[in-house]
């Protein structure tokens, strides 16, 4: 039996969100006026998280549809739900306009006089074209949302397979939007950070990472809601087993890039391309530089490594959050030594991440309450019922 309950957030919960949130916002307010040199780049770092995990509920679900896979159709609000976060993280990144003389100053009119090497950048660099590019990615990720959403809930109502092959074009379309929108805005909004840096493997390392963070995400949550009563007769050990192979999947296709990219790096040995890596393998930010393949690789590869943890809601539950930690941790190595000679963690850094968690649980709660938790008519939903391996 499907369980007939619709999701309904703790009233307790959302009060508590919205409090860090309110923190969080005067957190970033304090940190705007007293150190704007170190607040930009965290509301850069915790944006793009939020924007990354957001756009993975879209991946996901494209994904799954393409694949023609019907063992997650029971789970699919789950991704609906973090791809609704869009729109907000959309204004939270355009609101880096602002702050763009302390994180882009290669955007800046004139940044480029002295130096003849970004001088063929300059157009491409300046702020209009930079930000203008940005609200674009930003626009067309959150109208591929609304309209796969506006599709899925439609389909709630109306058993007509049209609403079926309509996800799946979309899924196509959002793909090929997505490889080359997210592939730029990686560039433009991390790697710019170091405007005489380059990767050509840059945009498939920020892919494995949104990946990654996604199924960990969809993971935690499916976990939680299925602790709490939800999603009865719905999820069960085959449908955990499956996440779990997906966490151990990606974070090892995660792993693969981020050596590769290392790799490619050392052994050309080119000015350019080796400043990134001798600022973080440094005295100073060696040890974060370990750490972020300890956990974002490591640690959930030994632990998913077994069959019996794959399928332990307990220990899916905790590497997921590992993960999310790490992703945060990835972040933080490749954005704040750009701005930092070594490691500071203070407490307002806590309470932006903090705000930027707060405001995505409160939207994302908001739209797992606003349908049925259990997508209705979606042909692939009595395959998913009855999966095992």
């Amino acid at each position: 039996m499907i369980d007939p309950r619709w999701f309904e957030p703790g009233t307790s919960a959302r009060n508590v969100a919205r409090a860090i949130v309110l923190v969080g916002a005067v957190a970033v307010a304090a940190g705007i006026a007293l150190d704007p040199q170190r607040t930009w780049p965290e509301l850069l770092l915790n944006g793009f998280y939020l924007t990354a995990t957001a756009l993975a509920g879209i991946v996901f679900i494209s994904l799954q549809y393409l694949s023609g896979a019907s063992w997650s159709a029971g789970m699919r609000r789950i991704p609906e739900a973090m791809m609704s976060a869009l729109p907000i993280a959309a204004v939270l990144m355009l609101s880096l306009f602002f702050g763009r003389a302390w994180i882009y100053p290669a955007s800046q009119a004139g940044a480029h006089a002295a130096e003849p090497a970004l001088a063929a950048r300059a157009l491409y660099l300046s702020a209009p074209f930079f930000f203008g590019r940005m609200a674009l990615f930003v626009i067309l990720w959150s109208v591929f949302a609304f309209l796969m959403r506006r599709t899925s809930v439609r389909q709630d109502d109306d058993p007509a397979p049209r609403h079926h092959r309509r996800m799946i074009r979309m899924s196509a379309a959002f793909t090929v939007v997505f490889a080359v929108s997210f592939s730029l805005a990686s560039f433009d909004w991390i790697m710019t950070l170091n405007p005489h840096w380059t990767s050509t493997i840059f945009a498939i390392y920020m892919f494995a990472g949104l990946l990654v963070q996604g199924v960990a995400a969809i993971t935690l949550a499916v976990v939680l809601l299925r602790e709490r009563g939800y999603l009865a007769g719905v999820v069960n050990e085959n449908h955990l087993h499956d996440l779990g192979k997906l966490l151990f999947a990606f974070s090892t296709f995660w792993a693969y890039i981020w050596v590769s990219q290392y790799l490619l790096i050392w052994y050309a040995n080119l000015p350019e391309e080796t400043t990134y890596y001798m600022n973080r393998t440094g005295e100073h930010w060696i040890v974060l530089f370990l750490l972020n393949v300890v956990v974002n690789w490591a640690i959930p590869f030994l632990v998913l490594l077994p069959r019996a943890t794959k399928r332990n809601p307990s220990i899916l539950k905790w590497v997921a959050i590992v993960i999310l930690a790490g992703r945060w941790l990835d972040l933080y190595v490749t954005v704040m030594p750009q701005v930092m000679a070594a490691p500071d963690l203070r407490a307002t850094d806590v309470l932006i991440a903090a705000g930027y968690a707060g405001a995505f649980f409160l939207v994302a709660t908001r739209a797992l309450a606003g349908v049925p938790l259990v997508p209705r008519n979606d042909p692939c939903l009595a395959e998913s019922l009855s999966h095992r391996q």
